[in-house]
């Protein structure tokens, strides 16, 4: 575990001195005002995603479950596309964030308010299908009706992740929410215990099956709208961190909480990285998108624990 939170350490003062053009501090404004936010931010939305992942994989006991299962992140970047289309984020800088928090308050509502009182997993990860089929649909209509071409690429450009040009308004916009949704998941590690077990053993173990799952919902829409707010859509962090630390944790679900909340920093920390240096190492003119870099190191992860299930 220390290992874990010294490579945040590590990766956090390495993304301080990654600038455009090279290492080093150039302005200690470019520090506070640029560089400093994005490490935070990277930090925050990467712990928020290896932790929802980690819970929602132990709530669930599914070990491809991931935080875009419950459809939030659908929902925060239909809220942020739909500011992008009226005009609204251009008018007033902070409603794209807050547009995107709002979609994401109210897609875990309409997720919890449609599965009525008796919830459960299978519940959960249905609801969670169709919100997603639905924010989908929205989205792909939003930006069908797109006004402009220029619009249409911002909108898509905001859609693919990124953390560059976050400022310290987007962190103390998303910050509050992201700690409040970590918080609230980090204190369902023993009833995860319990629910590892089936939802009907834990029940006997009087572990309040349906409010652990409501619990586990509502920190997931907290931790992954947060970041969906201010770093648009990054996949596969959450659920690559667990599967990558279970070998050294265990399998136990409350014992792997805080180390995926460590190992999602870590993750999310080296792929900016990873993305601020590129132009400097390969020939290219502008930084690859963050969520594209976290989609190609997820994807053939995914097919490899397909392939060690199956077998």
């Amino acid at each position: 575990m220390r290992l874990l939170w010294a490579s945040v350490a590590l990766l956090a003062a390495g993304s301080l001195l990654a600038g455009a053009a090279g290492w080093g501090v150039p302005d200690w404004l470019v520090l506070e005002q640029i560089r400093l936010p994005r490490t935070l931010l990277a930090v925050l939305v990467g712990g928020g995603l290896g932790l929802s992942g980690a819970v929602l994989q132990g709530a669930l006991r599914n070990p491809l479950a991931d935080p875009g299962l419950l459809g939030i992140g659908g929902c925060a970047a239909l809220g942020a596309v739909l500011a992008f289309y009226w005009g609204v984020a251009a008018a007033f800088a902070p409603a794209l964030p807050l547009g995107a928090l709002f979609g994401a308050g109210l897609g875990c509502a309409v997720l919890l308010g449609g599965l009525g009182r008796h919830v459960s997993g299978a519940a959960l990860i249905l609801g969670g299908v169709a919100l997603s089929a639905a924010a989908s649909a929205l989205l792909a209509l939003a930006l069908s009706l797109a006004p402009n071409p220029f619009a249409l690429a911002e909108i898509t450009f905001w859609l693919m992740g990124g953390l560059e040009d976050r400022t310290l308004l987007h962190l103390a916009l998303a910050a509050p929410v992201i700690l409040g949704g970590c918080a609230l998941l980090l204190g369902l590690g023993p009833r995860l215990d319990g629910l590892a077990l089936g939802e009907a053993t834990a029940a006997t173990l009087g572990v309040p099956v349906q409010t652990t799952m409501r619990l586990a919902a509502v920190g997931v829409a907290l931790a992954v709208g947060g970041g969906a707010a201010v770093a648009g859509g990054i996949g596969f962090v959450g659920l690559v961190v667990p599967h990558v630390l279970r070998p050294w944790f265990g399998e136990r679900p409350g014992g792997l909480l805080w180390p995926s909340l460590a190992g999602g920093a870590v993750l999310l920390l080296a792929a900016d990285l990873l993305a601020r240096l590129a132009p400097l190492l390969l020939p290219l003119q502008a930084e690859p998108r963050l969520g594209v870099l976290t989609a190609l190191l997820g994807a053939p992860f995914l097919v490899r624990i397909a392939r060690r299930t199956v077998a």
